[in-house]
């Protein structure tokens, strides 16, 4: 199939005038997860990010490190493989003309990955969607969140980010970012499955005035509770009219997520600065209700994963496969009448699986569980009203030392996130760098962040924070983070163990939070490497994970945890 998409996409190469064509990851609306996905139409790869470049003789697939493994499994045999980063020098395409679909690229990707050596042309078509077109129709309406669940009324957001505006002499915000309309306008949808982000786009004028660009009948519900009226309502097909009759002035876009397609419909009559979106950081600050919902969603979140955990351990007798463990994980958190979905397809990799950092197993590849292999378990729920995001690593027999050591030596770098002292190691470059020191004095390292931000109700992942080597944003109270070490033995097992975490000012002092509350399995821990605060930190973890649940947990589960403290 992936051979007989390539052969008719290269026909048209010669026709257009072109030499390859470039399909990015993302869709229109620049999102993580989306129901429409061109570049495993076109290569089989199921990765979050990734180019695929499609020259008349050659196919590439550039991936960044967390899906190398991956990516050769999926695509490798149509695909050369290679990492993302060799794009930004790569001469594979010299004096090439490759051609692009001006709706999901940016100018900024443009720039970055695609001129230095060759020359874009636009072509309006996307040539993915005239081979398989994948396009699916959502009739289902945009709703708003009460204010008693977010905390702050849309209309001082509104006051707020139009006040900014003002201060910096700026006429417009195009809000290109769906989830950052949604938060400002305190909405949510269904167009993505693994997220409640309404797709659609905003314009912010500093009087305080907006337009959303969107079909009317996904408005429906805000119209009625007269959040929008029909004169803010701009049909995306009329967007060139509109932004050519309103009163020229100074646009601010966010070129990560408005497209090539956008910034040429602005650019003719009105003044570009392009410059991060502000909404952005606005967004990363959670609310004292966003944060409150965020903990009674972890609770929920917590129960089901400790159900899940004591049964795979302990009740369990079957040989079962990955498949079958994620989908029981799936029905401990279908019995709260709170969760809706996964917010991400859930990691379950045994053995040599567990290495591959962004593995998906499905009933052609899944794996049986054998008591001898380590099990990697990375999950989330969107629940109502709150994103988790979990990883936990567990056993089923006697480890061995070096094993053990390995996984102890992640906790380590775990527990040295969780207890950093945030006034000293005020932003993630700062806080990566003690996550990885216990496994660099081993010679071990892991090809991923430390963590990422994380919505509320929302993208499980989000920005602009994050624990990396390279993010320097400083941290403030109220953002939310993952804190997630691991290493990997390719074709052996994967450790990874991942909490989610707020920040809070105690006692004059931010400090890191836990939010995730999920025992950590002890089996694999050796504790000879843990220093006495290290095991005090073990200790209280686990005492609080079993003061908020074992209220919920039947009398056996409840035995099982207080094993933990």
């Amino acid at each position: 199939m992936i051979k007989k998409r390539l052969r008719i996409l290269k026909k048209n190469f010669n026709f257009l005038g072109i030499d390859g064509y470039v399909i990015p990851k993302n869709d229109e609306f620049f999102s993580e997860y989306s129901k429409i996905d061109r570049l495993k139409t076109i290569s089989n790869f199921s990765g979050s990010a990734g180019y695929a470049i499609i020259l008349k003789n050659k196919n590439y697939l550039f991936v960044d490190g967390r899906y190398s493994l991956q990516a050769k499994i999926e695509a490798g045999d149509n695909f050369i493989i290679k990492n993302l980063n060799e794009i930004l020098n790569c001469k594979l395409f010299k004096n090439v003309t490759l051609g692009i679909d001006p709706r999901i690229f940016t100018s900024g990707q443009v720039s970055k990955f695609f001129l230095k050596f060759n020359k874009i042309k636009i072509i309006k078509t996307n040539l993915i969607d005239k081979i398989h077109n994948i396009h699916t129709k959502n009739e289902k309406p945009f709703y708003s969140l009460k204010e008693k669940i977010v905390g702050e009324s849309y209309l001082k957001k509104i006051n707020r980010v139009s006040g900014a505006l003002k201060k910096k002499k700026l006429d417009y915000l195009f809000i290109s970012a769906p989830e950052n309309v949604a938060w400002l306008l305190n909405i949510r949808g269904h167009d993505n499955p693994n997220s409640p982000i309404p797709n659609c786009r905003l314009l912010l004028t500093k009087h305080k005035k907006f337009y959303i660009f969107c079909e009317k009948k996904k408005l429906v519900k805000l119209i009625k509770e007269k959040k929008i009226a029909n004169n803010q309502i701009i049909n995306p097909e009329r967007l060139n009219s509109f932004f050519n009759k309103i009163k020229k002035g100074k646009f601010i876009i966010d070129n990560k997520t408005c497209s090539i397609f956008y910034r040429n419909s602005l650019i003719g009559n009105h003044k570009i600065i392009e410059e991060n979106d502000p909404i952005y950081f606005l967004k990363s600050i959670k609310n004292k209700n966003e944060i409150n919902n965020m903990i009674d969603t972890h609770i929920k979140d917590g129960v089901a994963l400790t159900k899940f955990l004591y049964w795979i351990k302990v009740l369990n007798t079957k040989k079962i496969t990955e498949v079958y463990a994620q989908n029981k994980l799936e029905k401990f958190r279908k019995r709260n009448k709170k969760y809706l979905f996964p917010s991400f397809d859930t990691i379950a990799g045994s053995g040599g699986n567990g290495a591959i950092i962004h593995y998906k197993a499905n009933k052609k590849n899944t794996k049986k569980i054998y008591k001898k292999d380590l099990f990697l378990c990375d999950s989330g729920g969107q629940y109502k009203y709150g994103t988790t995001d979990v990883t936990r690593t567990i056993c089923f027999s006697k480890p061995s030392n070096y094993v053990k050591n390995i996984f102890t030596k992640v906790l380590k770098g775990h527990i040295a996130v969780a207890t950093s002292n945030l006034k000293t190691h005020y932003n993630g470059k700062l806080i990566d760098i003690r996550a990885r020191a216990s496994l660099k004095k081993s010679g071990f390292e892991y090809n991923h962040g430390t963590g990422h931000g994380v919505g509320f109700f929302s993208n499980v992942h989000e920005g602009p924070q994050a624990i990396s080597k390279s993010n320097t944003i400083n941290l403030q109270e109220g953002m939310v983070l993952s804190n997630e070490p691991g290493y990997y033995k390719k074709g052996k097992f994967g450790i990874r163990i991942e909490n989610l975490v707020y920040i809070k000012k105690l006692k004059g002092r931010l400090s890191f939070i836990n939010l995730t509350l999920v025992p950590i399995d002890k089996d694999l821990i050796n504790f000879n490497l843990l220093n006495e605060k290290e095991k005090n930190y073990l200790f209280n973890y686990h005492l609080n994970v079993y003061l908020n649940l074992s209220k919920y947990l039947s009398k056996k589960e409840k035995k099982w945890l207080a094993s933990f403290i």
